[in-house]
C-alpha cells in the first residue's frame, strides 16, 4: 500500500471521463488500498481515482456519520436518488485552499459495486450525501468549482 500524489486543478486528467471497471482483481484491490491510505493521509472525506491519475470509475467516501468512521469503497457508482438541494460549503483535495457554496442534496442514495463486483445500494445524509455527488462528478471530469455559486474565505467563517 502506498500514498499516491493528488492531482490539482489544471491537470488535464481531472477533466477526462473515467472508464467502467470490469475486472475485480488484485490490481483493483491494490488501487483501493492505496486510495484509502491516500485519503486518510490527506484528511479529506472523499477521493476519486482520477484525482490520483487513474481513469477508472472508483471512489472512496469517508462516512463520518458512522461510529467508528467507515471508508466506503464505490466501484462504478451512480447516484440514483436525492432530495431537495441546499447551499453547502464545499472544498476539494484537487483544489486546495478553495471553498465555495454549491447546491447539494441533504440525502442521497448511491448504487455501486464492491471490490468483488457485488452490487449494493447505500444511503447517506449531509456530508456523506454531498460526497456521493461530489466524488461521482469527478468520474465524469468535473470539479466542484464548476458549480460554485459564491466563493468563501474559510478563515472568515471560522472567525464568526
Amino acid at each position: 500500500m502506498a500514498i499516491r500524489n493528488i492531482l490539482t486543478k489544471g491537470d488535464e486528467m481531472l477533466n477526462k471521463k473515467c472508464r467502467t471497471v470490469t475486472q475485480f482483481d488484485e490490481r483493483l484491490h491494490l488501487l483501493l488500498d492505496d486510495m484509502k491510505d491516500t485519503l486518510l493521509n490527506s484528511n479529506g472525506v472523499g477521493l476519486a481515482a482520477p484525482q490520483i491519475g487513474i481513469l477508472r470509475r472508483v471512489v472512496l467516501v469517508l462516512d463520518i456519520k458512522k461510529e467508528p468512521e467507515e471508508v466506503v469503497e464505490l466501484i462504478n457508482p451512480e447516484v440514483i436518488a436525492v432530495n431537495e438541494l441546499e447551499p453547502t460549503i464545499e472544498g476539494c483535495l484537487s483544489v486546495p485552499g478553495v471553498y465555495g457554496y454549491v447546491m447539494r442534496p441533504t440525502w442521497a442514495k448511491i448504487k455501486a459495486q464492491d471490490r468483488y463486483g457485488n452490487w449494493f445500494e447505500r444511503e447517506g445524509e449531509e456530508i456523506v450525501a454531498q460526497c456521493f455527488c461530489h466524488e461521482t462528478e469527478h468520474l465524469d471530469g468535473h470539479l466542484f468549482t464548476e458549480k460554485v455559486t459564491q466563493y468563501v474565505d474559510v478563515e472568515q467563517l471560522e472567525d464568526e
